[in-house]
C-alpha cells in the first residue's frame, strides 16, 4: 500500500498534525503522507464525510486514508478498518464513512482496530489518531495485514442523509456544504437536472433568493449575482459572484433548495 491521508478537524496550523506523521515516518520512513484536509469544523462529523467522498476515490487504488474527527475520543466507540471500493479507511466508527456507505459503496471489510501490537504505547485517552490510527496506518503500509489489525467488524453508525425529492414540476432539495470560498452545495446531483430546462425558465430558490437559470461558469454572470450552477463534484451549486455567498446571505447548511421551471 503507498499513500497515506489525513483528515482532521485540527485546522491547518495545528501541531497535532505533525506528532501524528512523527509516527508514520518513524516506522515507515518512505511513507508518502497527503494532507487531504485539516479544515474540517471541529467535531463535524457530516463534512469530513462529505470531503472523503468527494476527495478519496481521486487517489490510487490502495491508497489509506486516516480520519481523526472524533468527539467520542475516550469513550467505547470503536475504530475501524473499512476496505471500500478501492480505497483502505481507518476511522473512527462514527458515522464519518456513511456517505460512502449511502452512495452505494459495501464495504469488502471492516476489521475493528483491537490488536495493541500496532499501537503506540502509551495510548492517550484524548490522542487516538496519534497512538492508533497512525501507527496501523504505517504498518499497513509497510505490508501488514488488515486481518492482524482486529477481529471482523460492521460499521454501526450510519447517518441519515437528506434525500431529494423529484416531482413532475420541481426537485426539491437541500444547502449539504459550504465550501471554502462560501458557496452553496447542494444534495441536487446533476443527473437529477438531466433532460430539464437550464435557461431562464429554471427558477432556483434558497431560504428568501432566487434566481433564473444554470450556468457554467461564475464568469457568465456579473460581480455580485446570485447564481446556480453545476459545480466540479456534479451538484449544483448556489453562488455569489466574488463573494462569500454563506456569510453574505445568512444561509446555512439545511437551508431549504427549490429548482422549478415556468
Amino acid at each position: 500500500m503507498g499513500i497515506i491521508t489525513l483528515t482532521t478537524d485540527f485546522g491547518v496550523e495545528s501541531p497535532y498534525v505533525a506528532a501524528m506523521k512523527g509516527v508514520i515516518f518513524s516506522l515507515n520512513p518512505a511513507a508518502v503522507v497527503v494532507d487531504l484536509s485539516h479544515a474540517i469544523p471541529p467535531q463535524n462529523i457530516r463534512q469530513a464525510a462529505i470531503v472523503l467522498e468527494e476527495v478519496a476515490p481521486y487517489y490510487p487504488a490502495g491508497s489509506i486514508h486516516v480520519v481523526v474527527v472524533d468527539p467520542g475520543v475516550g469513550t467505547d466507540r470503536a475504530l475501524v478498518y473499512a476496505r471500500i471500493g478501492e480505497q483502505h479507511y481507518l476511522a473512527p466508527d462514527n458515522g464519518v464513512l456513511s456517505r460512502l456507505v449511502w452512495l452505494g459503496w459495501v464495504p469488502e471489510e471492516v476489521r475493528r482496530l483491537e490488536n495493541p501490537r500496532f499501537w503506540r504505547h502509551p495510548v492517550s485517552r484524548t490522542f487516538h489518531g496519534r497512538d492508533i490510527l497512525a501507527p496501523s496506518a504505517a504498518y499497513l503500509s509497510l505490508g501488514v495485514s488488515p486481518a492482524e489489525l482486529g477481529p471482523p467488524a460492521q460499521l454501526n453508525v450510519l447517518l441519515d442523509w437528506p434525500e431529494v425529492r423529484i416531482l413532475p414540476d420541481r426537485i426539491e432539495g437541500v444547502v449539504e456544504e459550504i465550501d471554502s470560498f462560501g458557496n452553496l452545495l447542494t444534495n441536487i446531483r446533476a443527473e437529477a437536472l438531466a433532460g430539464r430546462p437550464t435557461d431562464r425558465r429554471a427558477v432556483v430558490v434558497c431560504g428568501i433568493y432566487e434566481t433564473y437559470g444554470i450556468y457554467s461558469a461564475y464568469a457568465q454572470q456579473p460581480e455580485d449575482s446570485f447564481i446556480a450552477l453545476i459545480s466540479s463534484s456534479g451538484r449544483l451549486e448556489l453562488a455569489l459572484v466574488g463573494s462569500h455567498a454563506a456569510r453574505r446571505l445568512g444561509i446555512s447548511v439545511g437551508t431549504p433548495v427549490t429548482v422549478a421551471w415556468e
